[in-house]
């Protein structure tokens, strides 16, 4: 089951101590991690800080990725769990470590690439951000001092798939076997930008009053987990959907 671990990556968005950088290349390379994504670091990548703080760990340091945003960093992954240090006014499913291990290591075992996801130090996760989740992740820590430094959430969650390889026992209802590949975080995003242009088409969705349906929608469809030619199927029912809002229908 180890060679899972090579289809997990680990992203942290915004990062703004090269400290924590570098203590979670420390933290990665200690459970058999090796793919850290940086989503527009706001410091040093490689610094004598970030080094000396990866303690034997700098060739992850060295090799390390970045990318402008959260939607870059894990546009070819098919499942993204944030982790999620307070709880949100709209609800998403919710996983502890140990289940965001099982979760991740079911996709990655079919050789998916799934993303666990880290937010800033002092405000953790946008709510966009987390809204392209498919599920967010929980640490339950102590409720009256649960500010968990961001490597040291990496290292529980690092931790937790180790032993998850080691013990050789996935849940697999976490993730069935599949005839077509799961659709990519780059495809739903396509997919949620053309329902919302089609249901304000047919005018169902008011773009000036959104509310929540979209933040519902995408629950929805994130929990679902459709694969690549569904998520295809979907997109041409809204293409007709809005040639035909817009009278482009031909008559039969």
């Amino acid at each position: 089951m180890l060679h899972a671990l090579a289809h997990i990556r680990i992203v942290l968005v915004e990062t703004s101590l090269s400290a924590n950088i570098g203590s979670a290349c420390r933290a990665m390379k200690t459970m058999g991690l090796n793919d850290l994504v940086l989503a527009n670091p706001q410091c040093d990548v490689v610094s004598d800080v970030s080094m000396a703080r990866a303690s034997g760990a700098d060739d992850l340091l060295q090799q390390c990725r970045t990318a402008p945003n959260l939607a870059e960093a894990v546009s070819d992954c098919a499942l993204v769990l944030g982790a999620s240090a307070r709880s949100r006014s709209f609800p998403w499913p919710l996983l502890n470590p140990r289940q965001a291990a099982q979760k991740a290591l079911a996709a990655a075992s079919q050789q998916q690439t799934v993303a666990l996801v880290f937010g800033r130090e002092r405000s953790g996760l946008t709510n966009d951000e987390l809204a392209q989740c498919h599920a967010h992740l929980h640490i339950p820590a102590n409720p009256d001092y649960s500010s968990l430094n961001v490597a040291s959430a990496v290292q529980v969650l690092s931790y937790e798939l180790r032993m998850a390889c080691l013990a050789g026992e996935v849940d697999y209802q976490w993730s069935a076997v599949r005839e077509e590949p799961p659709a990519s975080h780059t495809q739903m995003e396509g997919f949620f930008s053309h329902l919302e242009q089609a249901l304000v088409d047919i005018e169902y969705l008011d773009p000036n009053n959104p509310k929540l349906l979209m933040n519902r929608l995408r629950r929805l469809y994130l929990r679902a987990e459709p694969d690549t030619t569904e998520v295809n199927i979907l997109r041409g029912i809204l293409k007709q959907t809005i040639k035909a809002a817009s009278g482009k229908l031909k008559p039969k």
